[in-house]
């Protein structure tokens, strides 16, 4: 276990209340500059009340993996736990005995400097103090594996974490097909090496063979394609096989039927649906925060609200191709080792779109989205 030390670590800018003074003319002219040399025991130091430095007991901790430089010791008497959803203030935790606690984060916690927008999320492994009445604060978040994030407000916004499949829901119609938000999502898992999944929902809809060719496209990748229907009960044990004992995230545009699907696999959950507007096609949010579920079948899954756009979080255009599978193979082929693959003679990706080799409307994604577009 790594050692525990004293670790001189950032806060936050505006962790704290002002504490200067506004009237300071006024008491130098009132101290008649009694006070104006420093007394030889006095220091100028950062360690002063407008610092945003403080030294705090734990262990130094990698900031990609919790976001944070330190890892904040605790009391033995705390207990560990997993988040199950975040509400504002308030995490619903569930300790490893099964209790579950409402609890609010530890104001040290909340004041450490980091580039996340929420400290606290889903899936997160947690140490906490218990309180009366089934009440708690969060002392400490653990270093996360596999998450799923994006760019919010200029800030990481993670929106699951420790999970080790990721099922891409879409709908085959009501709402229409975003294969470029399916692109978004592909590019995530690669980058954390999270399993994907890409089902497609509501294929009662539509005429199946009318998906062959996204499906072949994305299946030659290796990707796993699902066709399924909630309504209709099709393809439904197949993908409550794939779920069971693992720990998956469930994310897709509003109204494509995550719930919906969620609900056929295990009735038990009645988790809230919506209808999907006639006018223009886009579905509520009926799930407003991600949600933990523990499932009778084994394993965990966690509900998502729907998502129109996923910019993606700490990602610069040379890397973009190296996470497209399709594209990646071409890429050492080309001229410049610094091609980008959009304007450059002698390109292998271009011609391999020219000659039929490779998907143009994935090559327009790659394009999108080194372009810096948002979807």
């Amino acid at each position: 276990m790594p050692r525990k030390k004293k670790i001189r670590t950032e806060f936050r800018k505006d962790h704290q209340v002002r504490r200067r003074k506004n009237d300071l003319t006024r008491q130098f002219a009132r101290d008649d500059h009694a006070d104006d040399k420093l007394h030889r025991s006095e220091r100028i130091t950062g360690k002063g009340d407008l610092t945003r430095k403080r030294t705090i007991v734990g262990q130094e901790a990698d900031p990609a993996g919790t976001g944070f430089g330190v890892l904040r010791d605790v009391a033995k008497s705390s207990l560990r736990g997993r988040v199950l959803s975040v509400h504002g203030l308030a995490s619903i935790v569930q300790a490893d005995d099964g209790r579950e606690f409402r609890c609010a984060i530890r104001g040290l916690l909340k004041d450490l400097s980091t580039d996340l927008r929420h400290v606290v999320v889903a899936g997160d492994v947690v140490w906490l103090r218990p309180e009366a009445g089934n009440e708690g604060f969060i002392e400490r978040v653990e270093p996360r594996q596999h998450i799923i994030s994006r760019m919010s407000r200029g800030r990481q916004q993670i929106l699951v974490s420790n999970v080790d499949q990721l099922i891409v829901v879409a709908s085959a119609a009501e709402p229409n097909l975003k294969p470029n938000l399916i692109d978004r999502f592909l590019v995530e898992a690669e980058r954390m090496r999270i399993e994907p999944v890409i089902c497609i929902n509501k294929i009662d809809l539509v005429d199946p063979a009318d998906l062959m060719p996204l499906v072949g496209v994305y299946g030659q990748m290796g990707y796993r394609m699902m066709m399924v229907s909630a309504a209709a009960n099709q393809g439904v044990d197949r993908l409550r096989r794939l779920i069971a004992g693992k720990e998956s995230v469930v994310v897709g545009q509003s109204g494509v039927g995550k719930s919906s699907l969620l609900n056929a696999i295990e009735p038990e959950l009645a988790l809230r649906v919506g209808e999907v507007s006639r006018e223009n096609e886009k579905g509520k949010h009926t799930t407003t925060v991600a949600r933990l579920i523990p499932l009778r079948i084994g394993g965990f899954v966690v509900d998502t609200p729907g998502i129109r756009q996923f910019q993606l979080w700490d990602i610069v255009p040379e890397e973009v191709a190296g996470y497209y599978r399709d594209i990646r193979p071409y890429v050492s082929r080309c001229r410049f080792p610094d091609c980008t693959h959009t304007h450059e003679a002698d390109c292998a990706v271009k011609d391999a779109v020219a000659d039929g080799r490779l998907d143009a409307r994935r090559y327009e994604s790659y394009c999108h989205l080194c372009s810096g577009d948002e979807m």
